[in-house]
Parts: structure tokens; C-alpha cells; sequence
């Protein structure tokens, strides 16, 4: 049964089959399950707790409640949601002509055509993603992330199907650091991440502060003043939470490795030409990296 359905339009080009295949991968994410043509994932607003599946389609994205009417603000709080998931009301066309300036990177305004910026609404998901994810391959970082939302997050029972919400702040910031362990988490990344909790939970730390802050330096340092939290993880969370434009995540291995690939370094040293590409993204420069790190994986047309 559908309880309700909207439609939110999408500005310019946008390919829903590219995104919803970003969205799997052949990763195992525990927050919500990809389909042909769907997605379907479980939100909370306040104490509603919502699931629904969303139909990309090429001018808007179909979503339908699968569980209840929604509030006026459950249905507020997924269509913001939405639009930071699928960076909905973002112009591609300015970006693809920085690229096709430069004829190592061209092939993307077609190969990668429509794609989206994917990114991570949730703060405290983002951060949490990033402190798991630290110096582990993705398919590890994947699996100590169902383990975390598995004992932390709360769930919806659909149809005989379990569909996990991520943990709240207050759960993990009252976690037990022997069942951390167990799930196979570092005892400096327990720390990072509780420390983290915390903030949030203390109302040290959120959106609303950091969108307070006068510009995007003056977010980085304030996130880099942290315990835990670095250049490379401050950037992080700024691009995949804040849509922060200007972020480059400096030192990521697969970054290095796709410039290496594109030939626009020569050595993981080069800091110089990194600098000189980038200035030519400037406004884009998370968008640059996210194509990057697309380019790493294989094309699924070729599949």
C-alpha cells in the first residue's frame, strides 16, 4: 500500500541510472537497498519514523510512503533530505565545461554524464563514516558499519524486511567500548568517534553552527580544532554533508591514484600540479574529486 507520493523536480541534467548504480557499487550498505529503478530507505523526523522508495527519474525524483501518512514535517524533512542526498538543484552544464578544458578529463562530461554529487545529509553519519573508513579497504568499512547500525540504530519492520536507521549521536555517545571493539573498531577510532557523539549531543557541534561561520576556511578550521578530527576528515564531512564546493579531501590514496591514472601528476609528491588543476575547478573542486573517484570504478554499462 502507498500512503503518499510527491514529486521533486530536478534542475538540468541528471542521470538517474548512473546514480542509482553509484549508490550500490556492490557495496553492502545497510541503510538502505537499491533496485532497478528504485531505492527504498528508511528516515526519522523527531520521533516519525518514515520508509518510502524513490523513483529517479530524468526531470524529478517519485516518492512514495510506504508505511504512513506523513506530518507535514516528515514529508519536509525527506524532501531536504533528498536534496542533499542527490544534489538536486545543482547546474552540471558550468562544470562540464571546466572539463572540457582539460583533454585528460573530457571523457567525463559523457561517460559520467548526469551524475550527481551522492552525498551524506547526516553529520554525524558523515563523521562516523569517515573515522570507520580510516586506512581500511571499503568492502571492511562496509561491514563494521552494519555492525554499528545493526546494535545502535533502530529499525523498520516491513513486509518481513529489517530497514536499519543510522544511530543516533546520544546511542553511540553512551556506547559500550567493549562492544566497539568487538565490531573490530580501533581503540583511536572509538575515541574519535564517541568524542564526535558527543559534541553533537552536547549541541557543540552541528550544521547550524558551521553554517554560522562566516566562510568555508573558517568551517575547516573550526572542525580541524576537534580532537580526531583532521584536514582529510574535516573536508570530508564539509563535501559529503555540507556540500561544501570548495573541498578537497588532500592525501586521499584513491585521489592520488586516479591523478596518477589521468597523468596529471607524475609522482604522489607533486603537490604543485595538483594545486594548478584545482585552481581551474574553482567552485567545483569537490565536484572534481567525486568525478575522480567515479573514474576508479568500473564502468557499469561494460558489465
Amino acid at each position: 500500500m502507498i500512503y503518499r507520493t510527491i514529486e521533486i523536480p530536478i534542475k538540468g541534467l541528471f542521470n538517474e541510472q548512473e546514480c542509482l548504480w553509484f549508490l550500490s557499487r556492490g557495496y553492502d550498505d545497510c541503510l538502505y537497498r537499491v533496485y532497478p529503478d528504485r531505492v527504498r530507505r528508511a528516515f526519522q523526523s523527531g520521533t516519525e519514523q518514515m520508509l518510502v522508495d524513490i523513483y529517479p527519474l530524468p526531470d524529478r525524483l517519485v516518492v512514495n510512503w510506504l508505511t504512513a501518512e506523513p506530518s507535514e514535517q516528515g514529508e519536509d524533512h525527506i524532501r531536504d533530505f533528498l536534496n542533499g542526498w542527490f544534489d538536486l538543484e545543482i547546474e552540471l552544464e558550468v562544470f562540464y565545461q571546466k572539463l572540457s578544458f582539460y583533454p585528460e578529463l573530457a571523457y567525463m562530461t559523457t561517460q559520467f554524464r548526469g551524475l550527481r554529487f551522492m552525498g551524506m545529509p547526516d553529520l554525524f553519519e558523515a563523521f562516523a563514516w569517515s573515522i570507520i573508513g580510516q586506512q581500511i579497504n571499503l568492502p571492511f568499512a562496509y561491514k563494521i558499519k552494519r555492525r554499528l547500525v545493526e546494535h545502535y540504530g533502530s529499525l523498520i519492520d516491513y513486509q518481513g524486511d529489517r530497514h536499519y536507521l543510522f544511530p543516533s549521536p546520544e546511542s553511540v555517545a553512551g556506547a559500550s567500548i567493549n562492544d566497539l571493539k568487538v565490531m573490530q573498531l580501533s581503540g583511536r577510532k572509538i575515541e574519535y568517534l564517541m568524542t564526535m557523539a558527543s559534541e553533537i549531543t552536547d549541541h557543540k557541534l552541528s550544521k547550524k553552527i558551521l553554517y554560522a561561520l562566516p566562510d568555508f576556511a573558517g568551517r575547516l578550521k573550526y572542525l580541524t580544532s576537534l580532537r580526531g578530527i583532521g584536514q582529510w576528515t574535516a573536508n570530508y564531512v564539509l563535501m559529503k554533508s555540507l556540500k561544501e564546493r570548495s573541498s578537497i579531501p588532500h592525501g586521499d590514496a584513491g585521489l592520488l591514484n586516479t591523478l596518477l591514472r589521468h597523468h596529471i601528476i607524475t609522482d604522489k609528491n607533486d603537490g604543485a600540479a595538483i594545486e594548478e588543476l584545482f585552481r581551474g575547478f574553482s567552485g567545483w573542486e569537490s565536484y572534481l574529486v567525486f568525478y575522480l573517484w567515479r573514474s576508479l570504478a568500473p564502468d557499469p554499462n561494460s558489465q
